[in-house]
């Protein structure tokens, strides 16, 4: 699969991208060269409209289970090579790709847990918020189903059965998306885990499902992360997300925004906002629409839509809490 340049410049025009600034000539703005890793930026000797972003590195923090997938690896060639540039994803946890970012050791982020994402708006780390795409999660485990959680609907009700049941459970443990979740997924079923049947590894989605894999135990997973592991392990989907006609509490949608550059001025932010431009593009979308492992599309575009959320852009309830401070 390959985005053609000319693709992307009919979908986003030519102008889009160089107001965006991310064409190679348009100049680094004043502080803004240089990733989170510390390549790029001006270089003595420069031009005063600076050398644009051509050569630069974005460094991007991101989910285990964007990078896990494969997804990255498939998509990041078009746009380095668009620009000239290098992308240094680092996979960590939703939480740690938040902190990473909040300490200045990143240009952007890519999550999934709207709650922390808020904190990070709020607290004026992060700008330009946009969706970008959603899977599911879904609740795996043993065919043997000690619990009998099999077929059930509500996400809440199959926690609840396996904590009765002091079935085992491996929780990531680990503050990203998947491990948010699953904490307010035992929180709305009134259930507190803990005890010898629950075990937290503080580790990512794929060392979550090789554990419960070896203990016959049950885990939350992304959609995405499971199918592109499955032939790997002998687990199976017990209680199904809302793609499957699951409940909706078991969504999981992924957001990206840029470092604010007023907080850290060497966040590459120019190159960023070129990043955020290209990914919400209607043809990169369709590559993450067509992007399939084992057959089974992993992940379904959220940013181009006919009737845009505008409450995407903010922290949710932003505007009440302004009209409450304004009252």
């Amino acid at each position: 699969m390959s985005i053609q340049r000319r693709e992307l410049l009919a979908a986003l025009g030519a102008g889009t991208l160089a107001s965006t600034a991310g064409c190679s000539a348009v100049g680094g703005s004043e502080g803004g060269g240089g990733g989170g890793s510390g390549d790029g930026g001006k270089s003595e000797g420069d031009s005063e409209s600076g050398p644009g972003v051509a050569g630069e590195t974005l460094t991007l923090t991101t989910t285990t289970s964007t990078y896990d997938t494969g997804l990255l690896d498939e998509i990041h060639t078009d746009f380095e090579e668009m620009y000239s540039v290098t992308v240094d994803a680092v996979a960590q946890g939703t939480g740690a790709a938040l902190e990473t970012a909040r300490n200045g050791d990143s240009d952007i982020v890519m999550v999934h847990a709207r709650g922390l994402e808020d904190e990070f708006l709020r607290n004026g780390y992060g700008v330009n918020r946009r969706d970008l795409m959603f899977n599911d999660f879904v609740i795996v485990g043993p065919e043997s189903d000690p619990a009998g959680i099999e077929g059930t609907f509500s996400a809440t009700e199959a926690l609840t059965a396996i904590a009765d049941a002091g079935a085992p459970f491996v929780s990531r443990g680990d503050n990203s998306g998947t491990h948010t979740k699953e904490l307010n997924l035992w929180e709305a079923a009134g259930a507190e885990p803990g005890g010898d049947w629950y075990q937290e590894i503080g580790a990512g989605m794929g060392e979550a499902l090789n554990n419960a894999n070896q203990q016959d135990a049950y885990t939350l997973s992304d959609r995405g992360t499971f199918i592109s592991q499955r032939s790997e392990v002998d687990l199976t989907v017990l209680v199904q997300g809302p793609i499957e006609d699951g409940p909706e509490i078991l969504a999981n949608p992924y957001g990206i925004m840029a470092v604010n550059p007023a907080v850290h001025d060497d966040a590459n932010y120019d190159l960023a906002m070129a990043y955020i431009g290209w990914i919400t593009s209607p043809a990169v979308q369709d590559a993450i629409s067509e992007y399939r492992v084992n057959g089974e599309q992993l992940f379904f575009p959220r940013a181009v839509t006919e009737n845009p959320d505008f409450q995407q852009y903010v922290p949710e309830g932003w505007s009440n809490e302004s009209d409450d401070s304004n009252a």
